[in-house]
């Protein structure tokens, strides 16, 4: 008797949590959309992403992004390879409508805000976790996105998991492609966004 007790109480905390999570666009006054396939999602975007890499040089101004750790005596043999395993970066990076970096000044469309870290030794791969970060006139709130940055191939995709604002719990696919770079210290990324999940 005391496991079936159990398990009405675990049938009620789950009836419970997916109550809750069907109630939380109510409480915003938003209505849930969920795509039903894939070549026709809720919400969709191309946003660039600039980073700039800080070389330990005379970048200072302009650097959006830096190493955040010293590189290992394991990670240091392979960074004569280029996967710099185990570096972890932190950015701050200039998203942009168009392929143009943000002139002095002038605001981007978003931020890129978070970190990524080399997580291969054999190849040159990342895992990025972070936050795009709207505050203009076309959008406000977030985008979080996570997932493995696969250098090696043509596109990747990475999940996004949430968001805020106009994006208020947004589930879907970010879809990345190298568009420019200039050696290791600038890269360019195409990013698609497709999002099947939406509050509207």
């Amino acid at each position: 008797m005391q496991g079936l007790a159990v398990t009405s109480k675990l049938s009620l905390a789950v009836v419970v949590v997916v109550f809750l999570l069907g109630s939380a666009g109510a409480v915003h006054g938003l209505r849930r959309v969920v795509s039903s396939s894939s070549d026709e999602p809720c919400n969709e975007m191309t946003l660039y992403y600039h980073d700039i890499l800080y070389n330990g040089v005379n970048n200072t101004k302009n650097a959006t992004s830096a190493a955040a750790t010293k590189p290992t005596a394991l990670s240091t043999t392979h960074w004569k390879n280029g996967t710099y395993f185990g570096t972890l970066v932190v950015f701050n990076d200039p998203m942009t409508v168009g392929k143009a970096l943000p002139v002095a000044g002038e605001e981007p469309a978003a931020r890129a805000q978070e970190f990524y870290f080399y997580d291969k030794q054999e190849s040159y791969t990342s895992w990025f976790g972070f936050s795009i970060v709207f505050n203009s006139t076309a959008h406000k709130g977030t985008l979080n996105l996570v997932g493995a940055d696969l250098m090696d191939d043509k596109t990747r995709d990475l999940s996004v998991v949430g968001g805020t604002g106009d994006f208020f719990m947004a589930r879907g696919i970010a879809t990345l492609r190298l568009d420019a770079s200039e050696g290791t210290v600038y890269f360019r990324l195409q990013m698609d966004i497709k999002l099947y999940e939406c509050y509207v």
